[in-house]
């Protein structure tokens, strides 16, 4: 009669056989997927060198286009080519350098270093995007729910609103470090909404250390109103966007990096403008929050310091929302306007060349 042990031995031996030599296979993949990081480490460092090279080139050639002199009809040709070339050749460095690592800029450089946060994949970038799309609409939900849950309870902790204020602390504080990321990857984020998101920070971190009193009191529930306020916008906003911004990818007239955004933007004027006065509601809100605080200011029961600087805040906040929407409006109109014109002048052109 056989041992059963030896059978068992037999089996695992077999076994044991079959995965050693799936373990040299997977050793010789490893390898050749070391091999090929360094060969693509070369070509990235190779092709970053000649983009450089070629930019200085490309530079000193258009110096040199700038003020042509009694050019020959032919010359005058082969001037108008070379610039409109130039052009395109900057454009088409814009493309190549999407999928080759960037340096990170000031901020990131602060917050982790050197280290590279480029993702050369198209799809680990749209990934990235639609994961910081869904953080904020999470977290614009959670906001919501924890500030009716504020407005209504009866019982008013300081603890609690900590708890609270440390959650915008750290929404912010994460959104900057995405925004970047994303920025780094692609993305087209304008100036002023990502130092919204740095004052908004501060905002925040003001809030969170302000000693409870009854200045903080005073201002507690208009606040909460307002974030209330902020998060059915924003919610409101993200899905309209999102829906806008897929039919202008499908159309070829958004980059497919472009993300959901707090403010107006031109490319909202697509079945979006409705939303301008409530946006403009929230920028009135942040003033009468300014307001409020500074008339806190002038009761005898002001001692903090928190009061006059978020009344500070909330005025530059107000101020750069509006000024940068209202700009964008008046592009908006202002290049509407000169298309209609400029249309109306072609079809009396058009015209004018039929009668003769």
């Amino acid at each position: 009669m056989a041992n059963p042990m030896l059978l068992r031995m037999d089996s695992v031996m077999e076994e044991w056989n079959e995965l050693d030599g799936e373990f040299k296979e997977l050793q010789k993949h490893h390898q050749e997927y070391l091999d090929k990081i360094k060969e693509v480490k070369k070509l990235q460092d190779k092709c970053t060198g000649m983009i450089s090279k070629h930019r200085y080139r490309l530079k000193k050639i258009n110096d040199s286009l700038q003020h042509p002199q009694n050019l020959s009809e032919a010359d005058a040709k082969n001037h108008r080519n070379i610039k409109e070339q130039i052009g395109a050749r900057k454009q088409q460095f814009r493309s190549m350098e999407e999928f080759l690592p960037h340096k990170n800029g000031i901020y990131l450089s602060i917050i982790l270093g050197q280290v590279n946060v480029s993702l050369l994949s198209k799809v680990d970038r749209l990934n990235y995007k639609q994961n910081y799309e869904n953080f904020k609409l999470v977290l614009n939900i959670i906001t919501f729910i924890l500030s009716c849950i504020l407005l209504i309870s009866p019982f008013k902790f300081r603890m609690v609103d900590a708890a609270y204020h440390f959650l915008f602390v750290w929404y912010y504080c994460t959104l900057t470090i995405r925004e970047h990321i994303l920025k780094v990857n692609g993305s087209k984020i304008k100036g002023w909404w990502m130092v919204h998101h740095f004052i908004t920070t501060l905002a925040a971190g003001i809030f969170l250390v302000w000693p409870e009193g009854v200045t903080y009191w005073s201002f507690r529930d208009q606040f909460v109103v307002f974030c209330t306020y902020l998060s059915v916008v924003q919610v409101v906003m993200f899905y309209y966007q999102t829906g806008i911004l897929y039919r202008l990818r499908a159309l070829g007239l958004r980059n497919d990096m472009d993300i959901t955004l707090e403010g107006f933007h031109s490319w909202m004027f697509r079945g979006f403008s409705f939303l301008l006065p409530f946006l403009f509601i929230g920028y009135a809100f942040q003033f009468y929050n300014a307001y409020t605080l500074y008339l806190l200011m002038f009761t005898p029961e002001w001692t903090e310091w928190q009061v006059p600087f978020l009344s500070g805040i909330f005025f530059i906040l107000g101020s750069g929302n509006l000024l940068t929407t209202l700009a964008v409006v008046k592009n908006r109109y202002a290049s509407s306007f000169k298309d209609f014109f400029s249309r109306n002048q072609y079809r009396l052109d058009m015209s004018k060349a039929k009668e003769t």
